[in-house]
């Protein structure tokens, strides 16, 4: 393979990385969004658990409630509260 071939075959792998990077940019900004309200969500119902004491509300940490808070943030969070305030 010569120089030129080589240059042109770097050219247009580049031109493809860009095109897959610019394609699938939207639905990773989507996914790390729900990851870091997931990620929130875990703290503040930590923070919750730690206070069950006091409050008498406690969540469970688990998978549901992580992708509840994640999907719907902290009005998903309210959510929670309130239907575990409702049942208890």
């Amino acid at each position: 393979m010569s120089v030129i071939e080589a240059v042109g075959l770097g050219v247009v792998l580049l031109f493809l990385l860009a095109a897959v990077i610019r394609l699938f940019s939207a639905p990773l900004k989507l996914a790390l969004r729900v990851l870091l309200n997931a990620a929130l969500g875990f703290a503040a119902m930590g923070l919750l658990n730690l206070a069950a004491v006091r409050t008498g509300i406690s969540l469970g940490l688990n998978w549901f409630t992580g992708l509840v808070t994640g999907v719907l943030g902290l009005p998903g969070f309210v959510l929670l509260v309130l239907v575990r305030w409702v049942l208890t």
